[in-house]
């Protein structure tokens, strides 16, 4: 007997769904985990960790911040995964449309998903 997941419509989800709906839940999980582990360190008394009114501004100092521990721009990471999990999902979209062999949603996919990393790399 076969355990399929079905949605309130009683349309039963693929793999692919579950799939994709997984990984949204583990990006917003992880991105959560990194965002309070930043504010803890935040609170227990080392600040920011950047002197002054300064803060990491490029994704290069955001993952150096990251590495030295401080706090804010552990906090800025999260919010950085946080960004990227939509357009992660996006990515996956993509591959799985190829494996369904659904050339039009690949088409749309792709072109939906080069404009977000585009705007996420050169957007201001």
């Amino acid at each position: 007997m076969e355990n399929k997941v079905t949605l309130s419509l009683g349309k039963p989800l693929n793999k692919a769904e579950l799939f994709v709906s997984q990984s949204l839940r583990v990006g917003v999980l992880v991105s959560a985990l990194v965002i309070f582990l930043g504010l803890m360190i935040f609170l227990s008394g080392n600040g920011s960790g950047y002197p002054g009114e300064s803060y990491p501004t490029t994704l290069k100092d955001i993952l150096i911040g990251t590495i030295e521990l401080k706090s804010f721009a552990i906090i800025l990471a999260g919010l950085v995964l946080l960004i990227l999990t939509p357009i992660m999902r996006v990515g996956v979209s993509v591959v799985i449309f190829v494996q369904e062999k659904d050339w039009l949603y690949v088409g749309i996919s792709s072109i939906v998903f080069l404009i977000l990393v585009s705007s996420f790399f050169f957007g201001k």
